[in-house]
């Protein structure tokens, strides 16, 4: 029998309205207090299979910390700036140090040294630094997004030279600009349009139903309208996208009177709402293009580009003809009775096999297969490699397969201007635009691909695995909410 989640439920009851606590995917953020007196935040963090490296792939793993702010007057969610300076925040112990960002949007959380392992519950205080702020009269919550840092490398490539629609097989060897006669009639990539040589942070994992959840929980009722499919004040229990291919957010409490917004909650195994088995750490699907970059915004992220993508799965590593994120063409497909633990945090697979994928699941033609996306990270165990992990050179999960991830397109009709402006924390309130991305430079879906394939790939057959592949160009951006669309951001 599952055990119900009331501990849990009594917790966030007990803190009332002042500060809240959250937990994501292996992140479990407790215990929020706030110094009035001093605009200081303090929390409890730790997370799950953190690693710090100084030999391939050199690299280490973070957590990407951001705060929200309600003004008890008119009950509006703002992004909390904090202080840029680094010696202002403070990590308890002797693990973990924090890293303030130049636009003083959120801070990121790792460790010191070289190591790895699972991270105790570890004291975190961060200054803020909100304008005129009566610190007094607000809410906060504490929001935790696990990232991987992607360093900079000598060189790396794009283009198998094989895969549909590819770039032409190229070596980046520096940040300037890249032209359509070296990788492909119709592609280009300025020298501002961002290519990962500098350096940067991408998501560990695709954006969770819960983190979706959470964002919800701070937007508007008109917001809310526009970042979801049911209207805000549908009944209780009401799904808030579709009953259908494992998404179960639902509307916890009604909202009311075009204002008063939604509360939304997990209910994926329908009963009581939040459950220990309610699919909170499941990919989150049922995205549009605008959708993922509101939410990106909103964490103040920005969505990667395909170059970027391509690095993040490959590293240094030349290409291999029609390779999987994982560096082979080894693929494994699921299928529903080896599932375990389904809708539960530590939800996995019993069979451990070199690129085990989420892939090619239909309720017509493959009725076996896994008809939905599963838990992030669903196949990493604390003996997993590379390959039985299905990981990214650098360790980012689920780069082929479970949900289609957005990208921006390196091509001269589309993406090739984007700069990688990065979000700001806050979402346009003009009325015909309520909700969305307030960053006017970032693309359109005309110049988005969508990477990496999906658990509902390629018409219905396991044998039509190319949209998985790290070179693959061939599925563009529908303007619509799919089943099979999600996504994560970088920074």
């Amino acid at each position: 029998m599952i055990t119900k989640n009331y501990f849990k439920k009594l917790a966030i009851a007990a803190m009332g309205l002042f500060a809240m606590s959250t937990q994501a995917n292996n992140v479990q953020i407790t215990g929020t207090t706030v110094d009035t007196s001093t605009g200081k935040i303090t929390f409890n963090l730790k997370w799950d299979n953190s690693w710090k490296t100084n030999i391939t792939p050199a690299n280490f793993d973070a957590v990407w910390v951001f705060v929200k702010y309600q003004d008890c007057a008119d009950k509006l969610w703002r992004h909390a700036d904090l202080s840029v300076t680094s010696a202002d925040h403070v990590a308890g112990g002797t693990i973990l140090k924090i890293d303030g960002v130049t636009d003083g949007k959120g801070a990121f959380v790792s460790r010191k040294i070289n190591g790895g392992g699972n991270i105790a519950t570890t004291s975190i205080t961060l200054k803020m630094n909100i304008a005129a702020a009566n610190y007094e009269n607000y809410n906060f919550k504490v929001m935790g997004i696990e990232m991987v840092n992607i360093p900079q490398s000598t060189s790396y490539w794009i283009g198998d030279g094989i895969s549909t629609n590819a770039f032409t097989k190229f070596e980046i060897t520096g940040n300037g600009s890249i032209s359509s006669g070296s990788i492909g009639t119709g592609n280009a990539a300025p020298a501002a349009f961002p290519k990962g040589w500098n350096g940067f942070y991408s998501m560990k994992y695709e954006i969770t139903q819960e983190q979706y959840v959470e964002f919800l929980n701070s937007l508007t009722y008109g917001q809310q309208a526009r970042r979801s499919v049911a209207s805000p004040d549908a009944a209780e229990s009401t799904f808030a996208f579709y009953n259908s291919y494992r998404n179960g957010i639902k509307i916890k409490v009604p909202g009311s009177n075009a204002a008063v917004p939604a509360v939304y909650g997990m209910d994926l195994t329908p009963g009581d709402f939040d459950d220990l088995n309610d699919g909170q750490n499941i990919a989150m699907n049922w995205l549009s293009y605008a959708d993922v970059s509101a939410y990106l915004d909103w964490a103040a992220l920005r969505p990667m580009s395909e170059i970027e993508f391509e690095k993040i799965c490959r590293g240094p590593i030349a290409p291999v003809a029609n390779e999987n994120a994982w560096g082979s063409i080894d693929l494994a497909s699921i299928v529903t009775s080896s599932v375990t633990n389904q809708g539960l945090a530590n939800e996995g697979y019993n069979a451990v096999a070199n690129g085990r994928a989420n892939y090619g699941a239909t309720s017509f033609s493959n009725p076996q297969l896994f008809n939905g996306p599963t838990k992030v990270g669903f196949t990493a165990t604390n003996a997993s490699g590379r390959l039985s992990a299905a990981a990214s050179y650098y360790g980012v999960m689920e780069m082929s397969g479970n949900v289609g991830e957005f990208a921006v397109a390196a091509k001269t009709a589309g993406g090739s201007t984007y700069t990688g402006v990065l979000g700001d924390g806050e979402l346009s309130t003009i009325t015909v635009s309520d909700g969305d991305s307030d960053q006017l430079l970032w693309p359109d879906p005309t110049g988005v691909f969508v990477r990496g394939g999906h658990f509902y790939e390629a018409g219905y057959s396991t044998s039509n695995s190319a949209k998985l592949r790290v070179s693959d160009r061939s599925e563009t951006t529908l303007l619509t909410r799919n089943p099979n669309y999600g996504g994560r951001g970088v920074r």
